[in-house]
C-alpha cells in the first residue's frame, strides 16, 4: 500500500461547479477539482471548490486527469465518499476536522 503524493493544481476555478458522478461504483468522475492531494490503492483525496473529497475503496487508480477543466477519473471499487469543509485559514489542502459529511454513515454506500 504506497500512497503517492502529487500535488497538482488543477485549472479549475475557485467557483467552478463540483460534481460526482459514480457508475455501478466502479467508474467516479469528478468535476470542480482543484488540486490531487494524494492516491493509493484505497483513498483518493482531492481539493474541490465543494470542499475535500475523499473517495474510499478499494483497487483505485487514477485512470485520467485534466487540469484544465479540473475533472479526475477514477476507476476501481468505491465504498464510500467523505467530504470535509475547506478551513479557509488552512494552507495546503488542510481540513478542518469541525464539519464532516460521510455518506457510509447514512447508508449510501456499504
Amino acid at each position: 500500500m504506497n500512497e503517492q503524493t502529487i500535488p497538482v493544481s488543477v485549472g479549475s476555478s475557485p467557483r467552478a461547479e463540483h460534481t460526482l458522478v459514480a457508475a455501478d461504483r466502479r467508474e467516479i468522475s469528478v468535476r470542480g477539482v482543484r488540486e490531487v492531494l494524494s492516491f493509493d490503492e484505497n483513498n483518493v483525496r482531492l481539493v474541490t471548490s465543494s470542499g475535500i473529497l475523499n473517495l474510499e475503496g478499494r483497487e483505485l487508480r487514477i485512470h485520467a486527469l485534466d487540469t484544465k477543466a479540473g475533472a479526475v477519473s477514477v476507476t476501481g471499487i468505491l465504498d464510500g465518499v467523505l467530504y470535509e469543509e475547506l478551513d479557509d485559514r488552512a494552507t495546503d489542502g488542510e481540513a478542518s476536522s469541525s464539519k464532516r459529511t460521510d455518506n457510509r454513515r447514512r447508508g449510501l454506500f456499504r
